[in-house]
């Protein structure tokens, strides 16, 4: 039997912590005046490195991109700066209208869940900062696969019993969450921060921030 709560689930990266300032903060540290093109190279190469090897590791995913996007620009690393993601992962920030806007979220009778790209280590570092309690994570090591692949949603429809007239997922990338989400039929909520121009007739709902999420979702007439 299905049960009867009504889930929102989260893209974490991008969309609840600020992963391209904390990115880029970390790769300006081995790249200086050229992170710019690294940061470039890194986004070229990061959805083929997931997608070749849907077993490998999340750290590994982070260090084979960066050495790859180094490759790419001609820029030579020294021994330990392709691991500076993975070693520096809680440095990452979150952004400030999360914890409000998923306290309002708790508020209004949602339960919460991430389905993040990430290791199950990595994440509890994310975790024991997060802003407000999570009901359940779902990570990459855990399904064996990353996202845009249907692994995560899979996994968590089958530990939840979620109705999917009772989920809705969030997320700030088009391509790893949205398009999934849309293929399962659920609502959808692209929190478009980076303004990326990507088509929204795909989503249900398009905000740019996760202030406007509570009053979208409310909308939605989910009792």
């Amino acid at each position: 039997m299905q049960k009867v709560e009504k889930w929102v689930s989260f893209d974490c990266f991008g969309t609840l912590a600020d992963w391209q300032t904390g990115f880029r903060r970390l790769l300006q540290g081995i790249a200086g005046d050229r992170t710019d093109a690294l940061v470039h190279a890194y986004h070229e190469a990061e959805i083929a490195t997931e997608g070749e090897a849907p077993s490998r590791s999340y750290k590994d995913v982070l260090r084979l991109t960066i050495e790859r996007a180094a490759v790419a620009i001609g820029l030579e690393l020294k021994p330990g700066d392709s691991s500076v993601l993975a070693r520096q992962w809680d440095s990452l920030p979150f952004f400030a209208d999360t914890g409000p806007a998923l306290a309002a979220l708790r508020e209004d009778g949602w339960r919460l869940a991430v389905l993040t790209n990430c290791d199950d280590d990595l994440f509890a570092e994310t975790r024991a900062v997060f802003p407000v309690p999570l009901d359940l994570v779902v990570t990459a090591q855990q399904v064996g696969s990353y996202k845009p692949a249907m692994g995560h949603f899979e996994r968590f429809e089958q530990i939840t019993g979620v109705a999917r007239e009772r989920w809705v997922h969030a997320g700030v990338s088009w391509w790893h969450d949205m398009r999934p989400a849309h293929a399962l039929g659920i609502r959808r909520v692209w929190v478009d921060r980076e303004n990326s121009g990507h088509d929204p007739a795909l989503v249900t709902a398009h905000i740019h921030d996760m202030a406007s999420l509570p009053p979208t979702l409310r909308g939605f007439g989910i009792a």
